[in-house]
């Protein structure tokens, strides 16, 4: 029966995969027009144009020919993965021709006549400090549209210019295409100041030159900006920092709470050995409501579900990362096993929240398991509704197509929810029982009045304080990688960082949970848990000063956006975190109750 029950759940799995990548890959991806980068001379390589948008506003990006540039007469959509939708791409065939080894000297694009419409729209982008990206055999390439004269002149004074030709520098290795860069000329501009009908001639020239750098390293220079002495030096700051704090930590909890702990088990043993009429105080005396189930046990036993599948969703994209997938411009690699990852481990949720609550003595089991898909799904639904909705509105390419929509339904429905039902159910005939040192009293014991700095929130800000500090440097960078547009590769120390803050959270909510014990405080469950998950309040508040001092981010929709989807994330950690705080603090008051003989 057992291994019945085994194949079946490992066979489901499997075509939960496969159902997965099929939705992912084969409805909305297709192979690369140049699957092998090898090209004879003359041969076409792909070029495509991708997106444009304010430089300081990486998530409101537009279609490149939403601007009037030269449109060819056809235009050829690219088919995308799924992870490229989600991450804005939009690429088309460019008008440009940059054959395998064919030079071109000041080769017309087109001429085209603008309207006043078409040259109020350029100059609006021009001042709004619009670039363009675009990719020629998968490598990325930027430029920006044109450029504003504001050197010795007033704001009413200022000249916008449209850049008119573009020239292309390209390195190959005998049969392969190894860099590319763009330059603008900035002698021949387009004067745009002025709403009014202008002539336009746009040129581009193309330059080929042979190097060395092997087709294998072609992608290296776009990480070697993280890697730069500097950028380490402050990096390591950032790891040396943390590991002072864990030290600090962790030497506070060993020489402070053991020794207390080892005074507190000599004492409590002689009292058991004295006389009984003294007066009772200490951890030791509430161990009859300590193992007393919490209120709203079905919502904790749902936030450790979606933690721990958070927790795991983690962990595998930093295997991912460190194997080298996500490289620079990877597109969409990121998104992509964001979906997939998280698809396939709602089983985990289903499987963890389902068997604590069951240890609980809980019994309605499909209502926590309900709860448990909801929990983070629910508010990232929501706030996708509203920023997707903003974004139709805006034009924007970070608006998904209909058809991206019905596949993440569709992965929702064929593959999240069964496992996580899946999941629920082997949780629920796990039949594992919760393990109490001390036998629940009938009747609670009364919570002695506490000072304020003894309340929840309170500590909740000393419990999330400390994990911050020792991860705040290297936020900054992931900051300006995720909304902007410098380059995060150095995920050994990211995972460094992710150790230290995982042990620093364990550690401070042991603390704090043994200082509520001390007080004769028995309600641990649910303030370990927001005092672990606390550190993803003081990330959310690092947003608010990252977004006035630190970007330039401007705008409805760019605001949005960002407070919007870094409050999903900031919960996620404050789920992850949690969790961990939690296991902690449940290993760590079992062991201390272990530790002394309980009536």
């Amino acid at each position: 029966m057992g291994s019945g029950m085994r194949r079946s759940v490992a066979d489901l799995t499997a075509a939960a995969t496969a159902v997965l990548l099929v939705l992912c890959f084969g409805i909305d991806g297709v192979v690369s027009d140049a699957s092998d980068h090898r090209y004879k001379t003359g041969d076409h390589v792909p070029l495509y144009v991708n997106k444009v948008g304010p430089f300081h506003n990486p998530s409101e990006t537009y279609r490149y020919f939403d601007l009037p540039f030269c449109t060819p007469e056809h235009v050829t959509e690219k088919r995308e993965a799924l992870g490229e939708v989600l991450n804005g791409d939009r690429l088309v065939d460019a008008p440009y021709k940059l054959d395998f080894r064919v030079d071109h000297e000041s080769e017309l694009l087109c001429k085209k006549r603008l309207t006043r419409e078409e040259v109020s729209k350029f100059r609006s982008a021009v001042t709004k400090d619009y670039y363009f990206q675009m990719y020629y055999d998968d490598l990325p390439l930027w430029g920006f549209i044109g450029k504003v004269d504001k050197e010795g002149k007033d704001l009413g004074e200022y000249k916008y210019y449209l850049y008119k030709r573009f020239h292309f520098d390209v390195l190959y290795n005998n049969d392969r295409v190894i860099e590319i860069v763009v330059h603008t000329d900035p002698n021949m501009l387009l004067d745009v100041t002025e709403d009014r009908d202008i002539k336009a001639e746009f040129l581009y020239s193309v330059k080929w030159k042979e190097t060395a750098t092997p087709f294998e390293k072609r992608m290296e220079k776009y990480s070697q900006t993280s890697s730069l002495p500097h950028h380490l030096e402050i990096h390591w700051f950032s790891i040396i920092n943390s590991c002072v704090t864990v030290l600090l930590l962790t030497g506070f909890l060993a020489t402070i709470l053991m020794r207390v702990l080892k005074n507190d088990f000599v004492k409590y043993t002689h009292d058991e050995e004295s006389a009984e009429d003294q007066e009772e105080s200490g951890w030791k005396y509430i161990h009859g409501d300590v193992f007393r189930f919490p209120k709203n046990k079905s919502l904790l036993a749902a936030c450790l579900g979606s933690g721990t599948q958070l927790f795991t969703l983690t962990v595998f994209i930093f295997i991912l990362a460190l194997v080298g997938v996500f490289y620079p411009y990877n597109r969409g690699a990121l998104f992509t096993a964001l979906v997939i990852i998280y698809a396939l481990t709602s089983g985990i949720a289903g499987y963890a929240a389902t068997s604590f609550y069951c240890q609980l003595e809980g019994t309605n089991w499909v209502r926590n398991l309900l709860l448990t898909g909801c929990l983070f799904c629910g508010p990232l639904f929501l706030t996708f509704c509203f920023l997707n909705t903003v974004a139709i509105v805006y034009s924007a390419t970070a608006a998904l197509p209909f058809g991206t929509i019905v596949v993440i339904v569709l992965i929702w429905t064929l593959v999240t929810s069964p496992l996580l039902v899946l999941g629920g159910i082997a949780g629920k005939n796990s039949k594992a029982e919760f393990q109490a040192p001390c036998r629940t009293a009938k009747y609670p014991r009364e919570i002695p009045p506490l000072p304020w700095y003894r309340q929840t929130i309170p500590q909740m800000i000393m419990a999330g304080f400390l994990p911050f500090s020792a991860i705040y440097i290297e936020l900054y960078y992931i900051f300006a990688s995720v909304w902007g547009h410098r380059i995060y590769t150095i995920y050994s120390i990211l995972f460094i960082v992710f150790i230290i803050l995982l042990i620093v959270t364990a550690f401070i909510t042991v603390a704090l949970t043994y200082f509520q014990l001390a007080a004769e405080d028995h309600e641990w469950w649910w303030r370990s848990f927001l005092c672990g998950g606390s550190t993803g309040l003081f990330v959310y508040g690092y947003c608010l000063y990252y977004y006035h001092a630190r970007s330039d981010m401007s705008g409805f929709m760019q605001t949005s956006f960002f407070f919007g989807y870094m409050a999903c994330i900031c919960y996620g950690f404050f789920l992850m975190l949690g969790m961990v705080g939690f296991r902690a603090a449940l290993l760590f008051v079992r062991h201390i109750y272990r530790s002394i003989k309980c009536e």
